[in-house]
């Protein structure tokens, strides 16, 4: 998915593990399948969980990272209606493996991706408190600090320009440019950064019997834009249960909008960066996007282009 992915093998595993954490000799190592494009996930024994970045890059900048996911991780953890991983230990690079690493407690659940929720009302009001709890956490005079998603919609011109030309051949570029147009133009408002998850899409919440069950990949909490955790409203559901986590959070027309916006944003560098290293991935941008596009044209009045599919 990647350029030079490093390449994480269950040997590899077994090998830190033993090194660095002798405790753990005994337990199982089993390989976690998923859609991440982050980290390969492995699992040892039957309550942790260890993840390694795949991107190549230099280790003390990685580690620094890293140890902001941990503090971010630790200063939620605790603080939400349904569980978040809490973070176990910093692993260092070894057996060939250049970059530092990290253990966290294992969370049981089925991913979205796999337990699609989109048309239960009942996870769309889970999804819902969990964002009230997340907001409600005391932000301390933080503000965004300009990383990322989570500021203002047309810092993000160029990369939008990147994805619409990469899509000419995927989607319909013109329409998807008009309604950036628009959503770039969004007024943010007196309202102050709250804290935030800041990536709620489908591989990063899990589902039991239909319910919002936990809530992975916590590293990039944080404060942003209040509209950013809004985004598992078109990533996540259909429009009657999308209307319930509405009505839950009381989300007014401009906070809702650039939450449509940072979901579209989001979604537009899906769809081509991993048509073909992640296609599950990319068809869930699609998703999100015709989801957005009937969205708008719901709203207001609107007489041009096709399905984004």
């Amino acid at each position: 998915m990647h350029a030079g992915q490093l390449t994480v093998s269950p040997e590899l595993v077994r090998a830190l593990v033993d090194e660095q954490f002798p405790d753990w000799r005994a337990a199982p190592i089993s390989r976690v399948p998923g859609t991440g494009t982050v980290n390969a996930i492995y699992r040892i024994g039957a309550e942790l969980a260890a993840r390694f970045p795949l991107e190549p890059g230099e280790a003390e900048q990685a580690r620094r990272g890293l140890l902001g996911e941990l503090a971010a991780a630790r200063e939620l953890f605790g603080r939400t209606p349904v569980p978040t991983p809490e973070p176990i230990a910093l692993g260092e690079p070894g057996a060939g493996y250049p970059l530092p690493w990290s253990v966290q407690t294992w969370l049981p659940g089925t991913v979205a991706i796999d337990a699609d929720p989109g048309v239960s009302a009942a996870f769309a009001l889970d999804l819902a408190e969990f964002v009230r709890a997340v907001r409600a956490i005391d932000a301390s005079g933080r503000t965004f600090d300009g990383v990322g998603r989570g500021g203002v919609l047309a810092t993000h011109d160029a990369w939008l320009d990147v994805c619409f030309r990469e899509s000419e051949r995927l989607l319909d570029t013109a329409v998807l440019r008009a309604i950036w147009h628009d959503m770039r133009a969004l007024p943010r408002g007196p309202a102050p950064d709250v804290m935030s998850h800041g990536d709620l899409i489908s591989g990063n919440l899990l589902v039991a019997n239909g319910r919002l069950a936990g809530v992975l990949d916590v590293g990039g909490f944080g404060p942003a834009d209040p509209a950013l955790d809004l985004v598992g409203a078109w990533h996540l559901l259909e429009a009657g249960p999308r209307r319930a986590f509405r009505e839950r959070l009381g989300s007014a027309d401009p906070e809702w909008q650039r939450g449509r916006a940072w979901a579209f944003q989001q979604a537009m560098g899906l769809v081509w960066y991993y048509a073909e290293s992640n296609p599950v991935l990319s068809r869930i941008g699609r998703r999100t996007l015709d989801r957005v596009l009937a969205d708008v044209r719901g709203s207001v009045s609107w007489d041009g282009g096709n399905e984004c599919g």
